[in-house]
């Protein structure tokens, strides 16, 4: 069901990498270096995913018209 391009990376797997790589640096037995490398791959990882969020909300942004107000009906669950 979802459409996956070539060049984007997968969100789950990049999200899961940023939180294996966040744990790594919390524990705090990497290096300086190994810190900094880590911090810098985090802020790369960490767009990617602002990036794949960002085509997201744009994409429901225009399935949603705006001036169609039958496309914006509050949510009614089955009672």
């Amino acid at each position: 069901m979802s459409k996956k391009t070539e060049a984007g990376p997968d969100f789950e797997k990049t999200l899961a990498e940023l939180e294996k790589l966040v744990t790594n640096l919390e524990q705090g037995d990497l290096s300086l270096d190994e810190s900094l490398a880590g911090f810098k791959q985090g802020i790369e990882l960490t767009r990617q995913c602002q990036a794949v969020l960002d085509n997201a909300q744009q994409t429901v942004e225009q399935l949603i018209d705006a001036d169609d107000e039958d496309s914006l009906k509050p949510f009614e669950p089955d009672a």
